[in-house]
């Protein structure tokens, strides 16, 4: 694994330079955008919502997220490392089907939390390892 990352470090800037006519012309380089596969949500208390509001509704979300899990659509769940929120890895793929999915818990009903959403998918500069006729 450690091998990986040198690999990848030397394939990101020729990957950047296969550029299109069109994307070197507007000076925005040509990356390729993966196929989202879920979307990483980022959960954070509203500004004035306290500690006891988010406990009393606690129980009742983490019932619903349990259900979400158990159903597949949450594939992970952390705790920020700084202690100011949490991280759903949810099974989506756009982020309106992610909005849709997290709006059915508690706490986004109560609108004590503000969420950010962000696509990911496969990591592209790997396609080029694979060599030509790997580009889809």
């Amino acid at each position: 694994m450690r091998s990986m990352i040198p690999l990848l470090m030397a394939v990101l800037p020729s990957v950047s330079a296969a550029q299109s006519p069109s994307a070197v012309a507007s000076g925005v380089p040509s990356v390729a955008i993966p196929k989202t596969t879920e979307v990483l949500v980022i959960l954070t208390p509203k500004p004035g919502v306290t500690p006891q509001q988010i406990m009393a509704v606690i129980p009742e979300e983490i019932r619903a997220t349990v259900q979400l899990y158990l159903s597949g659509k949450i594939r992970q769940w952390y705790s920020r490392g700084d202690g100011k929120g949490v991280i759903f890895l949810v099974d989506a793929k756009t982020e309106d089907e992610a909005r849709a999915i997290m709006e059915t818990l508690p706490l986004a009903k109560e609108q004590l939390m503000d969420h950010q959403y962000i696509p990911v998918g496969p990591l592209m500069p790997l396609r080029a390892l694979m060599g030509p006729g790997a580009q889809q």
